[in-house]
């Protein structure tokens, strides 16, 4: 099946050009989905980027404190 250039008549029979009618809706369907994969993406940065925060605060074993600057190294 060919596909419908933008100014032919929309394959699903509404009458409307392509670009008017299906071209529209696909490419907001598109959009959604890559705007909610980033932000997807974002969170999980957002989220490891506090555990690994937390992991990193307290005295470990190797770890010693330093009163010059205030905190472990």
């Amino acid at each position: 099946m060919a596909r419908a250039g933008r100014n032919e008549p929309c394959p699903c029979g509404s009458g409307k050009k392509y670009k008017r009618c299906c071209e529209t809706s696909a490419g907001q369907s598109r959009t959604r989905t890559m705007v909610l994969v980033v932000l997807g993406a974002v969170l999980a940065v957002i989220l490891v980027g506090f555990a690994l925060m937390d992991r990193d605060r307290g005295a470990g074993p190797n770890r010693v404190w330093s009163a010059e600057h205030g905190h472990y190294h």
